[in-house]
């Protein structure tokens, strides 16, 4: 692919490549050029920016999702770099098709990955995995493009004024880099949380097209024949006509599609800045459903769930509680059916999550407005952080209802070190339970969490229980098939002192889906399928 060639003599231009005719000064071409290249750099780093945080939120893994778009993007903009070099000898017309291109195809991505999740991610069979595809797709071709550029402006630059390579690559690098550095400031600093993903996406395509378009028709437009110029306007006034209609209708688009994923029965969706929360149903007798980043976190099966979490655990002493997570309200509810309780701490990352659950009419009713009982405190913070600063050795229980650990973002709070800090926050005798996702589907993923928690210094006590919502604390992918989807609750009740035993508070009051002998039972059937010999997950080594 690297053809040998005679190097030319020094300064000498190709055979293809006499002096630009420029309507401006050289100084003035070069300094627009490098300027195009700033503009066109930070475009390019929000395309990649746009698609590891959509892919993050649609099929999950955030670092699998950054390590496939980002090594699939370089090795092609390697490709596309190589390719450009056959582009050489028409360099303004190939970069001005290129942008037009590039800006069609980045600012459309968000919204084609997003169109393709919502209306084919449940169809299953070959295509199951097609929003994993599609994104790769999109990677080598933002990617093909961008790598194009550079070989073509670095020849635009030398047609105005021949100079040493050293000295013309220093200048084009710089310029890109420092577009770079904007482009990936401006996304989740200013793009995201003014423009959304969607709208960001197209806008970002729209300037990317105006610069490149400027650049060739107005500076090198002498170089072009009449033809080339009128097909490059053609060509730019429609891309710009396409970005802006899809702006017109991206909200349209974002509520269909999320009919498509959620349902017809959306009665709030709103986009905080930790994550998206959807609420479906809750009022006039409808089931109510609410999706935190699309991952149902609370359905018709919540008070088996949150029975099953939080009584085991309040057997013994429990004056004060604290509850990591469990923004929504409801852990707190069966807290605080509980006699003796005094205090109750609740500590959740996203404010608008408990702001929900105090004044949304559905999920206030099913919590049965847990929030308005004055024992109840709540503060926002991530709860890692929050623990180490927190008071020890003051409390009888400590909850984790926090999300399903195979999510990269809530990998640390199923490590070693989150289950110390938890440890010394515990009053002697205090318990702590944590949910520990899917078990029958990710039983390592359980059993890790189990030697975590051994690690840490506690005594364990593994228990399961079965479930009738297949998606509810689902793991970070989505499933099309039914059958592999999650139908059970894993979780791990552990003291520092001695192990704990699986026992409801007789003096407490009577669980509606758990009974005693149930528990029993789910604790011998976790105990039978032990995985030993697992290492524990910590920060600098997650297992999940």
């Amino acid at each position: 692919m690297i053809e040998p060639h005679a190097p030319a003599p020094p300064g000498s231009p190709p055979p293809w490549a006499g002096p630009a005719r420029l309507p401006v000064q050289p100084s003035t071409g070069r300094f627009l050029v490098l300027a195009c290249v700033f503009v066109c750099a930070a475009c390019g780093l929000v395309y990649e920016l746009e698609l590891v945080a959509l892919a993050s939120y649609l099929i999950g893994d955030s670092v699998t999702q950054a390590s496939v778009v980002l090594s699939v993007m370089v090795f092609a903009m390697g490709i596309g770099s190589l390719a450009a070099k056959r582009l050489r000898w028409r360099a303004a017309a190939a970069f001005g098709a290129i942008e037009a291109t590039l800006a069609l195809v980045g600012g459309c991505s968000a919204m084609a990955l997003y169109a393709v999740f919502a209306w084919t991610g449940d169809w299953g069979g070959l295509w199951a995995s097609g929003p994993r595809w599609l994104l790769v797709a999109f990677s080598l071709t933002i990617g093909l493009l961008i790598g194009a550029e550079v070989p073509l402006l670095m020849e635009l630059i030398q047609r105005i004024r021949r100079q040493d390579a050293g000295g013309a690559v220093a200048d084009l690098f710089a310029a890109d880099y420092v577009g770079a550095l904007v482009g990936g400031l401006a996304f989740p600093f200013l793009l995201l949380p003014l423009l959304g993903q969607l709208t960001g996406a197209l806008i970002t395509g729209a300037v990317n097209a105006i610069a490149g378009g400027t650049l060739v028709l107005g500076l090198f437009r002498r170089d072009l024949p009449r033809r080339t110029r009128w097909l490059l306007l053609v060509a730019n006034l429609a891309v710009l006509g396409l970005l802006a209609a899809a702006a017109v209708l991206v909200d349209d688009f974002e509520q269909a599609a999320r009919h498509a994923v959620y349902g017809h029965d959306v009665r709030v969706a709103l986009q905080t800045g930790t994550q998206e929360i959807v609420l479906t149903g809750g009022t006039d007798g409808r089931p109510l459903a609410l999706f935190l980043d699309g991952r149902l976190r609370v359905g018709s099966d919540e008070l088996r769930y949150h029975e099953a979490l939080v009584h085991p655990a309040m057997n013994g002493p429990h004056a004060r509680v604290l509850i990591l997570g469990g923004g929504d309200g409801l852990a707190v509810r069966e807290v605080l059916r509980h006699t003796g309780v005094q205090r109750v701490d609740v500590v959740e990352l996203d404010a608008g999550v408990v702001r929900l659950a105090r004044r949304d009419p559905g999920l206030s009713k099913l919590n049965r407005h847990a929030y308005d009982d004055p024992r109840v405190r709540v503060t926002t913070a991530d709860a890692f952080r929050w623990l180490r600063t927190a008071p020890t050795s003051t409390y009888d229980v400590v909850i984790s209802d926090l999300p399903d650990p195979g999510i990269t973002a809530s990998t640390k709070l199923y490590s070693q070190e989150f289950y110390g800090l938890a440890r010394r926050a515990l009053a002697p005798g205090g318990r702590l339970v944590v949910h520990a996702g899917p078990f029958a589907t990710r039983p390592r993923v359980f059993w890790t969490v189990v030697a975590t928690l051994r690690a840490a210094g506690l005594h364990t006590a593994p228990y399961r229980v079965g479930g009738r919502d297949s998606g509810f604390a689902a793991g970070p992918d989505r499933t099309a098939d039914g059958s592999r989807a999650p139908r059970d609750w894993g979780f791990v009740l552990a003291c520092a002192d001695t192990r704990p035993r699986l026992r409801l508070d007789p003096h407490g009051p009577h669980p509606l889906t758990l009974t005693q002998r149930a528990l029993t039972a789910d604790g011998r059937a976790a105990a039978a399928t032990r995985i030993p010999g697992l290492p524990a997950s910590t920060l600098v080594h997650p297992r999940y």
